[in-house]
């Protein structure tokens, strides 16, 4: 299976770049294809021309979609800012699931246009997931994310992983739940 990964964070040292790492050791050891694209390694620029608007997109995107095209699975991790994805990732679907590539509409009727991909998401976050639920925003997540961005372009969202209360938790937490996020993920794929 070819899996792109879509990694979202900042920082070299983050726990997102934990998550990453033992994903991609975990599918490459399954004898998978991965292909990581870490938007702020590579720079990818987020901001949507006006001339994309007009369905003009640049060598970037174009490279970014046949990425996306060759994927079998879409692995998105990033951590919640906000309650939304970071802006870098929400750059990157603005400019990349473009209309006539993620999606179309025909006689007024909307078709995604990546049917047949799977999507995980993994996120990390600092509230409780606890929280995000009893305020309705957990829901709010999976509306905007999972569905409205996703599912409308055609994936199947596997699952969406999240990780969370991340400042209070310990180094053995951590360790933990890498060690079953790597099993986890490879269980959504099929």
């Amino acid at each position: 299976m070819n899996h792109l990964m879509i990694y979202t964070h900042p920082r070299k040292r983050s726990f997102n770049r934990a998550i990453l790492d033992a994903v991609t050791e975990s599918l490459r050891q399954g004898g998978d294809e991965v292909i990581v694209r870490d938007l702020y390694g590579i720079g990818f620029q987020p901001v949507l021309g006006p001339s994309e608007l007009l369905g003009g997109v640049g060598e970037d995107v174009v490279r970014e979609q046949s990425y996306v095209s060759w994927a079998d699975h879409v692995v998105f991790i990033y951590p919640l800012w906000w309650t939304g994805l970071p802006a870098m990732l929400k750059g990157y679907i603005d400019r990349v699931f473009s209309y006539g590539f993620a999606y179309k509409y025909d006689d007024g009727v909307q078709i995604g246009l990546l049917a047949g991909k799977k999507a995980t998401l993994i996120h990390t976050q600092n509230k409780s997931a606890e929280q995000y639920e009893a305020s309705g925003m957990g829901n709010a997540l999976r509306l905007t994310i999972d569905e409205g961005i996703l599912a409308y372009c055609g994936f199947e969202v596997n699952h969406h992983f999240v990780f969370d209360s991340i400042l209070a938790s310990t180094a053995e937490h951590r360790q933990t739940w890498l060690a079953q996020l790597s099993e986890r993920v490879r269980k959504s794929e099929s």
